[in-house]
C-alpha cells in the first residue's frame, strides 16, 4: 500500500471565511515540513489559522492511519483555497434604501507528500 508517489489529501468545504483571508495564512505553510507548519499555525493569531490547522491535522491523521507513514517525513505539497458559494443579504439604510452584503464561504484542500 505504500507507494513511492503517495499523495495524502484532506479537504474541508463551506468554511465561513473568505478565500483572501485564508490565502494569507496558507502562504505561511506552503511547501513546508508538517512539523514546522503545525507550530506556525498554532501561534498564528488569525481565525484562518485554526481552520487550516484542522484540515492539516486531518491530513496528518490520514497519512498516519490509512497509509502508515511517519509524520516526520511529510511535507505540504499543495494548499488549495477556493471559493464556495456567496450568501447575499440586505442591510437597511436610511430613507428606505438598502445595501447588499455578500458573505463569502470557502473550500480548503491540503495535499501531503512523503520526503524521499
Amino acid at each position: 500500500m505504500k507507494n513511492k508517489y503517495t499523495v495524502i489529501k484532506a479537504s474541508s468545504r463551506v468554511l465561513k471565511s473568505t478565500p483572501r483571508k485564508l490565502n494569507l495564512v496558507a502562504n505561511l505553510v506552503r511547501n513546508k515540513k508538517v512539523s514546522f507548519a503545525t507550530v506556525q499555525l498554532r501561534f498564528c493569531e488569525k481565525k484562518a489559522a485554526g481552520l487550516i490547522g484542522k484540515v492539516l491535522n486531518s491530513a496528518i491523521a490520514n497519512a498516519q492511519y490509512n497509509y502508515g507513514l511517519d509524520i516526520d517525513n511529510l511535507y505540504i505539497k499543495e494548499v488549495l483555497v477556493g471559493k464556495s458559494f456567496t450568501l447575499r443579504r440586505v442591510f437597511q439604510k436610511a430613507m428606505g434604501r438598502a445595501n447588499r452584503i455578500s458573505k463569502h464561504y470557502s473550500n480548503i484542500t491540503i495535499k501531503l507528500e512523503e520526503i524521499i
